[in-house]
């Protein structure tokens, strides 16, 4: 500072040189300062105010840059320093009067208190200050003299420690100066116990005397009250912000009333200090002074007396916020706080504000008067603009406050009777979960636990709402940087992170958010409970419940989708007991919110290693009582997880309901006990505790048993099946040998369940733990309690023959009761199944035609899918391919049981036979002697069935199964000959069959089983059954009915139709005698094929068609087959003669139907039309005359000429007359203007075959014959079928005979396709349809039926 000399010219001549020095810096020569001439300047009133602050500031400057300098000056005089000390402590500041010039003053004289603290005490200004102020004289000038006493006891630290120990009448007298009514005094005397008070600290409030101190609280107190400057209100705040820090002083403030007395012995104007106790006393009991005065400051709008004022009454409740909140609530002091919330913004007042509340609250006369109700609104506001400042400590006070209040609203008032107020509390709390702080987001999610609360819903609920905050608490995951490592193992403690690190602040989050979610899982459920809440009366009936449907179903998605794996990937490796606590109780909440989904959540979680999990986690934490709310937690999972697998498998049909409580109980029981690693379960399975006990070890083991059935049931294999299966055999012996029986039934299913499917990977059982299963099994009152579907204990029961024998008929009545549903999926996996045994899987397709179950195998082996199998039959198959014997208890169900059951396992049994295996000790000829043993019991009881009886008659499926058996053993001695067991069945079969009447179900199967027997025998070994059959006059009567009945079903009459087209050709062979004849229609058989085959089914059509081939076959005479022609005219031509029983005429329309047959698709009709249309030429070929007659000669001489042998011309007349018709020529353009596809088709060959036999090439002309050589040389012959080459092969040799004088090039032709078709030897894509495809004749059946038959060209 550059600045003059402070000397005054006009005094300074007269000064001693003592006064004189020069201040300063050394270096910049320093200030000439005359002490004297300072004190004469400020004395006087000459002296220009200017020139006096001129002086002041060059002090000011040179005590603070030259430190001691002025104490040297000083010192060389003591009387100078005392007159120095004197003057500016008591004179200078009383004679000053400008403000500016005071502030200098106060300034100069604590830099020179600090210059002189250690030489010249400060006690001696005290003194003498403290005798002016007892004197009383003009206390107002003392206003500059207090101010500078503050200043001076904040400058220097023991100054306030001396005053509070040696100078407390000095102390008094200050008290006494407050009682003069000028607040401007009062302010500078309060600016002093500010400065006092600040200084000496904690030490103030017990050294100083408890009447002065109270004294003190009092007159601050009244004071206040009645404060109405700035200056006086602001240094009382300050004050009582000071004092407000300690109890005792609090004490005082907040019960004044109770401190009057400490006033009555003070000796200084006693009138003052009685109206104050006056003023106190009548104030209300109940009410306090100091709410109602800081409540007055609140409502200024002076931003820094209300941020010092709501410190103030935070520090008054943190001593005791029971003690002190009453007041300051019955004061409204909670309201005005709130409504300070919404007008500021201001950070440090807007947390004040929030802590006074929070400490408010902690009163129940806060709710009683409904505050929390009443600012509410105002508390939501100030959050969403507290989440928007940069300073977030606010909002995380604010949050706190808002989630105290949710956590202590009574439940009886609500916060939020309407939608608005939740939604806004909502969008505030998402804000807050979405801050970028952690600790924000923390403290959001926890007042999110306790909004999820069912008090706290408005009406109706905003389910929507709730699911977006829940969705915000969710997305937060992906933000985390969670731990994997973050607790150690033994410790289980937070170990290596700090709580100010952020991996540890997301572990808190984490925490706090799964907390919310299970509240919410709560409050979900709370509200499925009570209709009120689960739907809206204002909503459509249509979309009720869909707003809480949906929140449950997101719940679920996200615990699915989210939770789960966060919580398994951080607890992996460390698990902590607390967030597992919490973790397994979000799991068991699930199992209430949908259960229509909870059997396929419950099957995800257990075959997800849920069960293995749980369990470790119960062993690793959970031993000797410890942890034992996360004990609690899993073992409620474990016990809902365990009752839903449970309900779903052994309960679902509604079965063993009674079961349940008992399960439910013995987990409930003994599942805190089990707190040991799996590794231990062996050892605990093989003791024996003895009797049993509900609590015991044996109880323990039954919980062991249904753990271990359940997990592996969802694939999950707690042991290795080879332990398990041994425990449980161990744990059967044990119950066995002590006798007790003491095992459960749903534990004894359990049991077997284990044995069942861990027994592929287990050695075989010795006799004694047979015996032991055995004897297990006979306890049970009913076998049926203990099953389980399941193939893998039908495998265990057929494994060994001794439990096949005894239990082998109930398990599988059971297994066949029960109809499994297999889905596409697992369809897959069977036929993968089948495919690696090695069993062919055909196509067999289920129809239905008059309440019969049909099979149809199909004709190609090469076919290895299954379209439509019995789904429920699959694993019954595969069980009958590894354990032939089987076959025989399936046959004792036929047998024996009723309908529903009979008619399943003979379908098993069909499906299995169909497979065309080669049989282990020839499977067929073992099953027939049983079939006759059980054929011969059935002949003799009544074969009609009365309606109303609940067993039905097992003929009609034991006749279906002689059948299936028939037609598929192609490789016994039945084949080639018809003796012992196989004619004793035909003999019997045919006996019952002639005993049924044409109404009775049993009669198709019968027919069918003769026909097969006819059909697969070779020709030479059927004479003694054709004899059999023909004597039967039963049988034969039966037919006749049939075929002579209006309207038989058309399955029937099909049937009977094959049966005579097999027996006709064999009587003939054999010469068979006949004792009854059967009549048959022919006019009928023509005008079905000729007019009503559009109405007619086209496997009755197919067997009407085989009946005539087989007729025309034996030249219409036979003496099985009597034929009811029309009536014969008197004037017969001879042609017409010949053909008898068929005239010419017939013969021409019968021609003409069948070529028109040969225009559908249907492939079975298609191969018997041509046959038959074969037969029908070769019996015109036959029975025409050797010569004609003249007319006949001259229509023929045209085809004569053109034939190269004419010595046939005169027997071929008829048969070339029917096919060289006009139709012909259509039917064949029609047919090659379908595409070479349809060129090459066997049926279609073969009659070109056959016109070109017997028509030459006026019917089938040479551009034919090029056309079908074309389209086998495009084709190749080697993609042709094993029908079709042998067709085309007959059809290029009839060529070579036909064709008269053919080109050199296309004898080339045909030459060059016969030596290929030699050449190509047969693979298996042009393999021919079986032999043994034999089976009932139905709609979808007789196809494979009539193939082969129809196919096979008449000789």
């Amino acid at each position: 500072m550059e600045a003059e000399d402070i000397v005054h010219e006009k005094l300074h001549f007269r000064h001693d040189s003592k006064w004189v020095g020069r201040l300063g810096p050394a270096e910049g020569g320093g200030l000439l300062i005359c002490i004297a001439c300072v004190i004469e300047m400020m004395e006087s009133q000459d002296i220009a105010l200017v020139r006096k602050s001129f002086a002041l500031s060059g002090i000011t400057w040179a005590l603070q840059s030259s430190p001691g300098s002025f104490r040297e000056l000083l010192l060389q005089d003591l009387r100078l320093t005392n007159d120095v000390h004197v003057f500016f402590s008591s004179e200078m500041l009383l004679v000053v009067e400008d403000p500016a010039i005071l502030v200098k003053v106060d300034q100069v004289l604590v830099l020179l208190h600090l210059e002189l603290q250690n030489e010249l005490p400060f006690h001696f200004v005290l003194e003498l200050i403290s005798k002016q102020l007892s004197d009383q004289l003009g206390v107002k000038t003392f206003m500059a003299t207090f101010h500078f006493l503050g200043n001076l006891v904040a400058a220097i630290p023991n100054m306030a420690q001396s005053l509070v120990t040696q100078y407390v009448p000095f102390l008094e007298n200050l008290c006494t100066a407050l009682l003069y009514p000028d607040e401007g005094l009062k302010a500078s005397v309060f600016y002093v116990w500010l400065k006092l008070f600040r200084s000496a600290g904690r030490s103030a409030a017990h050294l100083l005397p408890v009447t002065v101190r109270n004294r003190v609280c009092l007159l601050l107190l009244q004071t206040f009250d009645h404060a109405s400057s700035t200056q006086l209100i602001s240094t009382c705040i300050d004050l009582l912000g000071v004092l407000v820090q300690w109890r005792e002083m609090v004490s005082v403030l907040m019960n004044p009333g109770n401190h009057k007395e400490c006033d009555d012995n003070q000796n200084i104007h006693i009138s003052n200090s009685q109206s104050l106790s006056q003023d106190l006393e009548q104030q209300p009991s109940d009410h306090c002074h100091l709410p109602l005065v800081l409540k007055k400051v609140l409502l200024s709008g002076d931003g820094a007396l209300q941020l010092t004022t709501a410190k103030s009454i935070a520090s008054v409740l943190v001593h005791s916020p029971s003690q002190y909140s009453a007041a300051f609530i019955k004061a409204d002091v909670p309201e005005f706080l709130f409504d300070r919330l919404v007008s500021t913004k201001n950070e440090v007042l807007l947390w004040t504000l929030y802590s006074c509340l929070v400490l408010l609250i902690e009163e129940p006369l806060f709710f009683t008067l409904c505050l929390s109700v009443y600012g509410m609104e105002s508390l939501v506001r100030s959050l969403k603009e507290a989440l928007r400042m940069t300073n977030l400590e606010a909002a995380k006070q604010g949050l706190l406050l808002l989630t105290w209040i949710l956590e202590r609203q009574p439940a009886n008032v609500r916060l939020f009777p309407s939608g608005p107020g939740f939604a806004a509390v909502t969008e505030a709390l998402v804000c807050g979960v979405s801050s970028s702080c952690l600790l924000v987001a923390t403290q959001a999610a926890s007042a999110a636990s306790a909004l999820f609360r069912l008090n706290h819903q408005s009406r109706p609920v905003e389910y929507k709402e709730i699911q977006s905050l829940v969705d915000a608490i969710t997305s937060r995951f992906s933000s985390l940087h969670l731990p994997l490592s973050t607790y150690h193992r033994r410790s289980m403690s937070l170990k290596k992170f700090q709580p100010s690190s952020l991996a540890y602040r997301s572990g808190v989050y984490l925490l706090q958010a799964m907390v919310c979610f299970q509240a919410v899982c709560r409050l979900a459920d709370e509200c499925a409970s009570e209709p009120a809440l689960r739907e809206n009366t204002f909503t459509a009936p249509s979309k009720r419940c869909t707003a809480l449907e949906s929140l449950c179903q997101s719940l679920l998605s996200c615990c699915d989708s989210v939770w789960i794996p966060t919580v398994v990937r951080i607890c992996e490796r460390a698990p902590h007991p607390q967030v597992l606590q919490h973790f397994y109780s979000i799991l068991s909440s699930q199992f209430t919110l949908l259960p229509s989904l909870m059997p396929a959540f419950a099957n995800k979680l257990a075959s997800s290693g849920f069960y293995r999990m749980a369990l470790e986690h119960k062993a690793l934490l959970c031993v000797g009582n410890r942890n034992s709310n996360l004990n609690a937690s899993c073992c409620g999972f474990l016990q809902k997880l365990s009752m839903c697998l449970l309900l779903q498998s052994d309960y679902a049909s509604g079965r063993y309901q009674h079961e349940v409580e008992e399960v439910e109980n013995l987990l409930h029981n003994n599942l805190p006990s089990l707190c040991c690693h799996l590794s231990d379960w062996p050892s605990l399975m093989s003791e024996a505790p003895g009797l049993y006990d509900n609590r015991g070890p044996r109880a323990t083991q039954s919980c062991l048993v249904l753990l271990l059935r359940l997990a592996l049931q969802t694939g999950n294999r707690l042991l290795p099946d080879q332990t398990t299966f041994s425990c449980v055999v161990c744990l059967l012996r044990s119950v066995q040998e002590q006798g007790d029986g003491s095992l459960a039934t749903p534990v004894l299913r359990s049991a077997l369940y284990l044995l069942a499917v861990t027994q592929e990977k287990s050695s075989d059982l010795d006799a004694a733990a047979l015996n032991c299963i055995d004897k297990t099994l006979s306890s049970c009152q009913c076998l049926s309690a203990l099953y389980i579907h399941h193939a893998a204990l039908l495998h265990f029961i057929c494994r060994y023959p001794g439990l096949a024998e005894k239990f082998g008929p109930v398990v599988f009545e059971l297994w066949l009761t029960k109809q499994a549903d297999y889905t596409d999926a697992e369809l897959d996996v069977v036929r993968g199944r089948l495919i690696l045994l090695g069993i062919p899987v055909l196509c067999v397709i289920f129809t239905s035609l008059t309440n019969q179950i049909f099979f149809n195998i199909c004709a190609q082996r090469d076919k290895t899918d299954i379209s439509a199998v019995k789904k429920q039959h699959v694993e019954l198959l595969l069980l009958l391919e590894k354990y032939p014997a089987a076959v025989s208890i399936l046959l004792n169900t036929v047998c024996t049981r009723e309908a529903l059951l009979a008619k399943r396992a003979l379908e098993i049994l069909e499906a299995f036979l169909h497979s065309e295996r080669d049989y282990e000790a020839n499977l067929c000829a073992t099953l027939r002697p049983l079939l006759l043993q059980a054929l011969q019991r059935l002949s003799m009881e009544t074969v009609s069935i009365q309606q109303g009886k609940t067993m039905a008659n097992p003929l009609p499926l034991l006749l279906r199964f002689l059948c299936v058996t028939r037609a598929c053993d192609t490789t016994s001695s039945c084949s080639s000959r018809m003796d012992g067991v196989d004619f004793k069945l035909l003999y019997l079969v045919s006996s019952v069959v002639g005993r049924l009447k044409p109404t009775d179900t049993a009669l198709l199967p019968g027919l069918n089983y003769l026909y097969c027997c006819l059909t697969v025998s070779p020709a030479y070994s059927t004479d003694r059954a054709v004899s059999t059959l023909l004597s039967n006059s039963g049988l034969i009567d039966l037919v006749q009915s049939v075929l002579s009945s209006p309207g038989p079903p058309s399955a029937l009459l099909t049937c009977t139709h094959l049966f005579l087209a097999s027996l006709i050709p064999l009587q003939n062979l054999h010469c068979v005698q006949v004792q009854k004849s059967v009549s048959w229609s022919l006019d009928s058989a023509v005008q079905r094929i000729l007019l009503q085959k559009r109405k007619t089914d086209n496997l009755l059509l197919v067997s009407c068609l085989r009946l005539l081939q087989a007729f025309l076959d034996v030249d219409m005479v036979s003496t099985v087959l009597h034929v009811r022609a029309g009536p014969k005219s008197a004037h017969m031509e001879a042609k017409d003669r010949a053909l008898l029983p068929l005239s010419y005429k017939r013969a021409q329309s019968l021609s003409t139907a069948l070529t028109g047959l040969l225009l559908q698709k249907h492939e079975p009709v298609l191969r018997a039309a041509v046959n038959c249309l074969s037969s029908l030429l070769g019996f015109l070929q036959r029975r025409s005359p050797s010569a004609g007659t003249r007319e006949w000669s001259l229509n023929m001489e045209l085809l004569h000429q053109q034939s190269e042998r004419s010595h046939r011309f005169h027997r071929m007349c008829a048969a070339r007359s029917v096919v060289c018709q006009p139709w012909n020529r259509f039917l064949l353009h029609c047919l090659f203007s379908s595409g070479r596809s349809c060129q090459l088709h066997p049926a279609i060959l073969r009659l070109i075959t056959l016109l070109l036999q017997h028509g030459g090439t006026f019917v089938v002309q040479q551009p034919d014959l090029l056309q079908v050589m074309e389209a086998a040389e495009s084709r190749g012959v080697k993609d042709l079928s094993l029908d079709a080459a042998a067709a085309l092969t007959r059809l290029l040799k009839q060529m070579q005979s036909s064709v008269v004088n053919p080109p050199p090039t296309e004898v080339l032709r045909v030459k060059s396709l016969l030596e290929t078709l030699s050449s190509v030897p047969p693979t298996q894509s042009r393999s021919s349809a079986p032999l043994s495809n034999i089976l009932y004749p139905s709609c979808a059946a007789t196809h494979s039926t009539l193939q082969q038959s129809c196919c096979t060209p008449a000789s």
